[in-house]
């Protein structure tokens, strides 16, 4: 099994996830192959909860990191869950098309590019 799925299903044991009972678990690798590890935050009013990949990636960032290579995410459900909308946006601030994107179905995984889950990215060029 691959290093990052398994760190990301042990992160989701971490998970605060009172109303959905769906823990998710994110595993991000630098450019350098430091792993930084996610897990989901629920909160009452759900638009303030935390999702696995953005607290990864918020990790990652305020230890200095801005280039990474691959993700993987899983929940407990094993059934290939995929980052969201807003989180595959928010990978997309800071990796490029070819960026790797691993979902844990189990027994296998399907890895996908950022760029097949989220074409025609919004881009700081599309902004200036």
């Amino acid at each position: 099994m691959d290093e990052l799925v398994e760190r990301a299903r042990e992160v989701q044991e971490r998970a605060h996830v009172p109303y959905s009972d769906y823990p998710v678990g994110a595993a991000l690798r630098t450019a350098d192959g430091t792993v930084y590890i996610g897990c989901n935050i629920e909160n009452a009013n759900y638009s303030n909860s935390l999702h696995a990949e953005e607290v990864a990636l918020a990790e990652a960032i305020k230890e200095g990191h801005r280039e990474f290579d691959r993700i993987a995410v899983s929940s407990a459900r094993r059934d290939g869950v995929t980052p969201c909308g807003m989180c595959r946006q928010t990978l997309a601030e800071f990796c490029g098309d070819d960026f790797a994107v691993v979902c844990d179905e189990g027994d296998d995984v399907t890895e996908y590019t950022l760029g097949e889950l989220l074409p025609n990215t919004i881009t700081e060029e599309m902004l200036g």
